[in-house]
């Protein structure tokens, strides 16, 4: 009773802190680091619902894998990624904490400007103009997400070759790949930038890692499967539900990714600084999404079984954060809900096709609940913003948009007064989709192919 008390206070004390704008550089860094803490829960409540489809001898090792791969990702973070993701946001941002991180390098002709940027080179080890408060905020807001995008193929492709031959990719993936695609989402990279520089809406929009944690990971888990090869036994015949080992298991899981998600959204000081966010409009977009879509993927277990299946419920919940995350500031509730509800529908559907239509070896499901859920949150955006909120993001329209005074992040479906910015926008989400996919799918497949490779030279094989 006392660590459920203690519990519900720190999420009471975070998210009402929250409501109170940061009115110094000494302030930013508290709100960061209470909902930061909570957003922990993330790559735990992964963990376990990943366990919680598996026998119960298998989910020790896979605990464990999840903690070594999770001191691997903090250490490649620091050692290089918090570097290589923000080392130049000093160069687009005016919070006087970041201003000693101005080192953006570009493969293009300087003429082109920051705005065409690919990766940050200061901070290395939080360094030389990454030794403020808020860069250590900034740091820690980071850690959930990084851990969690690193855990997401290794939780999959577990059965695949033994736990510390995979850990290695976390650290690939912490210190490499997020920091990089990071760079260009979060840290004032080119993709961002695709507002001002080719005029596409208000550039590649991400809120809170839709594509930059889940479609990284899932796409990552796709490339590890690939470079593993198919399945070799024949589909099963009738279609069944996966199973479900330790359904307890599943549920916390499930429950603390919710409560982790409410950390999430409030941890980023980049955001928390800024009072023309909705922050009671976001907290209730992520409940209203993970309902939604734990009630579909809960009903269509139910129609097509005959009973509510308890792992495709949990996995459902997931579902929904993942796809709301991207663009849970600028869509009004009623759309979260609708976000959620197809996010649940396409889970089970993208689980039958990767498992019995396309033979692929996912036994977390990486690919339909983080890869699909991710995918539908950044096209989602490009429908259902309303162009209400986002005034600025991206340093475009802070006065007007479209011609419209306050007009921000839009999509097709806008509100009353809005202009509609589709498919500018919509290109901008495409293209970083397709940015995101391309480069981790390669890089992925690239490692665990060289892994594949000597664990046959290894055996024998």
């Amino acid at each position: 009773m006392l660590n459920s008390g203690l519990l519900i206070s720190v999420v009471i004390a975070s998210l009402g802190g929250l409501t109170f704008a940061a009115s110094s550089l000494e302030a930013a860094p508290v709100w960061s680091l209470l909902a930061g803490g909570l957003a922990f829960l993330i790559p735990a409540g992964f963990t376990l619902l990943a366990s919680g489809g598996m026998p119960e001898e298998k989910a020790v090792p896979t605990a464990m894998m999840g903690l070594a791969a999770t001191g691997l990702a903090i250490v490649g973070y620091l050692a290089c990624g918090f570097a290589l993701q923000f080392g130049g946001i000093g160069l687009v941002s005016d919070l006087p904490g970041l201003g000693g991180l101005v080192w953006e390098w570009s493969p293009l002709d300087a003429t082109w400007g920051t705005g065409w940027g690919t990766l940050g080179l200061k901070g290395f080890f939080l360094q030389k103009g990454a030794d403020t408060p808020l860069a250590y905020a900034l740091f820690f807001s980071q850690l959930p997400l990084v851990i969690t995008a690193s855990l997401i193929p290794l939780l999959t492709l577990r059965k695949r070759a033994k736990s510390l031959a995979l850990v290695p990719a976390a650290l690939l993936i912490a210190a490499v790949v997020y920091p990089v695609i990071g760079n260009w989402v979060w840290g004032g990279g080119w993709l961002a930038n695709l507002g001002s520089n080719l005029e596409l809406g208000h550039g590649f929009v991400d809120f809170a890692g839709s594509g930059m944690v889940h479609l990284l990971g899932g796409v990552a888990a796709l490339g590890g499967i690939l470079a593993f090869g198919l399945r070799s036994e024949e589909t099963k015949e009738p279609a069944e539900m996966p199973p479900v080992h330790l359904p307890l298991l599943a549920i916390l899981g499930s429950l603390l990714l919710l409560v982790g998600w409410l950390g999430l959204v409030f941890s980023n000081p980049l955001y928390t600084s800024n009072e023309s966010l909705p922050r009671a409009l976001i907290a209730v977009n992520v409940v209203l999404a993970a309902g939604g879509s734990l009630l579909v993927a809960m009903l269509y277990t139910w129609f097509t079984t005959g009973k509510a299946d308890v792992l495709m419920a949990a996995r459902g919940l997931a579902a929904g954060l993942i796809a709301i995350s991207a663009a849970c500031p600028f869509v009004p509730p009623w759309v979260a809900l609708i976000i959620g509800a197809v996010a649940g529908l396409l889970l089970p559907l993208g689980i039958y096709l990767v498992e019995y239509l396309l033979r692929l070896d996912d036994p977390a499901a990486a690919i339909a609940t983080h890869g699909l859920s991710g995918l539908w949150g950044l096209l989602a955006l490009a429908i259902f913003a309303d162009g209400r909120y986002g005034a600025g993001w991206n340093g475009i329209g802070a006065e007007e948009y479209l011609g419209i005074a306050g007009q921000g992040v839009s999509g097709y479906l806008v509100a009353s007064g809005f202009q509609l910015d589709f498919p500018n926008q919509l290109f901008a989400q495409l293209a970083g989709i397709a940015t995101i996919a391309i480069l981790a799918f390669a890089l992925a497949w690239l490692f665990f192919k060289v892994l594949d490779v000597l664990i046959k030279a290894g055996t024998g094989e």
